[in-house]
């Protein structure tokens, strides 16, 4: 399993990679907010297809992430998340908030 990650991916598109957990978190949620308010596109899509393992930071993660594009006025949208993220998500109430697409 690879330390997570976050990175610009093609123009507009984010990738989170990697285990997400309370070790990768930290970095993570200050690399993702400096990417978001470092682009230049109007809207965002955040795909997490390729997170291997995430424990409940990944989704943390992912409302920080929401929220600092709201503060930058991009929407951002999430895509592909892992089974055991929509999982959590379902127990926590939150896929209404994160309203991922496949």
């Amino acid at each position: 399993m690879s330390d997570g990650a976050i990175r610009q991916a093609a123009t507009g598109e984010l990738q989170l990679v990697g285990v997400l957990d309370y070790r990768t978190g930290p970095a993570l949620r200050e690399a993702g907010r400096q990417l978001i308010q470092a682009s230049t596109q109007a809207s965002l899509v955040l795909d997490c297809a390729l997170v291997e393992k995430s424990s409940s930071v990944g989704l943390s993660l992912l409302l920080a992430f929401l929220r600092d594009a709201k503060a930058a006025n991009k929407p951002l949208s999430i895509r592909r998340l892992p089974a055991d993220m929509l999982e959590i998500a379902k127990v926590s109430g939150l896929l209404e908030v994160l309203a991922p697409q496949a």
